[in-house]
This record gives C-alpha cells, structure tokens and sequence, in this order.
C-alpha cells in the first residue's frame, strides 16, 4: 500500500518538471504581476487541498478498512464514468478559477479516498461540473496532486517506518524513476487529447476494467 502511495511521487515530479515555470512564483522571467498570479494559484491549491486531507487524516484507516476490497474498487472503476459539461460557457483561463470553485473542486477530490477512484478523475470532473473547460480543469487537478500526494507519501512513510532495506529502497526508487518517465509522456498526451476529444474513452476503458476485476475476484 506505501508503495503504491509513494512511487506516485514520480508522476507529481513529472506535473512539477513540466510546469515548474508556471508554478514558481520566483521566477526571473516573470514580471511581479505574474508572480502575485503564481503566488494566488497556489493559496487556491492549498485551500483545495483541506477537504481530503482532513478527512484522509482522520479517517485514512477506517476507509482502508471498508472499502479496500475487490468489489467497491470494481463499482467505483465502474461508476465514476459521468461526461456532463456545465450549461454555462466553460472557463478557459486558470487565472480566472475562482477560490470557491478551488474549494468545490477539492470537495470532488475526497471521492479519491475511495479505493478505486481515480483522484484525477474525480476533481476533473469536479472542475467540468463547476464550469472549466477541460484543459483548466486538468491542469488545476495536476496543480492540486502536488501538495496531496507529496503529503499521502509522508503519512504512508512515517506509518512504515523508515527502517527500509536495501531492496525496499531499490524497488522504491526504480519504482519512482519509471512513474515520471510514463508520466511526461502521458501529461503532454492527455493534455494534446482533450483539448480536440471528451474524456468517453477513458470512461470505456474504465468500465471494461471493473467488470475485469469483477470477473477475476468472482472466479
């Protein structure tokens, strides 16, 4: 379960490489209006962040225990395939992203608590509902797995321990070197798919995947 926690670091470091210019507010290159910008998308990054972290604080063992199971992880594969758009002209501006739609965004955010929900997913879709356009609502929830994950990583790490062995900590870091690498890739791909495609595909592939689980665990 660390594991799985951690090696997500390596996607994280892919969002930060990726968009360290945007996201540093120390920048030389920018002027000192677009570092207030930076500086405001990143309170707005934190006051998302507050909702699962404090239900993930105190209820991160008691989840694990009734819903990391077969069966919820296939249903919420399965469910968590909603497409709508908002009926209001979509916001096309990350600047523009209000701190109350920061705020229910991250509301979204706590349905990844569930095993088997995709946290991406969820404040995605999160963002569409609320009025983002696509692009926005992906590029705020990368923003937003900054602090999430950099944070699960250190509450998974400080429950093991830091007694690792050698092995651990190779498997670790090979783990960690091969997330980032996918993930560049797969960022610059999702990024380049969604602003000419909805997200009906990976819906599909979502739903084929939990009546796979479904299939495995039943037989």
């Amino acid at each position: 379960e660390m594991f799985d926690v951690v090696i997500q670091l390596g996607a994280i470091m892919a969002v930060v490489v990726l968009y360290f210019h945007k996201l540093n507010p120390f920048s030389p290159k920018k002027n000192h209006d677009e570092k207030m910008d930076t500086i405001i998308l990143w309170t707005k990054v934190i006051l998302a962040v507050f909702p699962a972290a404090i239900i993930g604080i105190l209820f991160d063992d008691w989840l694990n225990d009734h819903f990391y199971n077969p069966p919820v992880v296939a249903a919420m594969l399965i469910i968590e395939n909603r497409n709508k758009r908002s009926r209001r002209r979509p916001m096309n501006d990350l600047s523009r992203l209000s701190y109350g739609m920061a705020l229910g965004i991250g509301v979204f955010q706590i349905l990844a608590l569930i095993p088997g929900t995709s946290r991406s997913g969820a404040t995605i879709l999160g963002g569409i509902l609320l009025g983002c356009s696509r692009t926005v609502a992906a590029e705020f929830s990368f923003f937003l797995g900054i602090p999430v994950m950099f944070g699960a990583s250190l509450l998974k790490i400080v429950k093991f321990g830091l007694a690792f062995t050698s092995t651990q900590l190779i498997v670790l870091i090979v783990g960690m070197v091969v997330s980032f690498l996918v993930s560049i890739g797969a960022i610059k791909f999702l990024l380049g798919y969604i602003k000419k495609n909805d997200f009906k595909a990976f819906g599909v592939y979502r739903i084929i995947l939990g009546l796979l689980v479904i299939v495995y665990f039943a037989f």
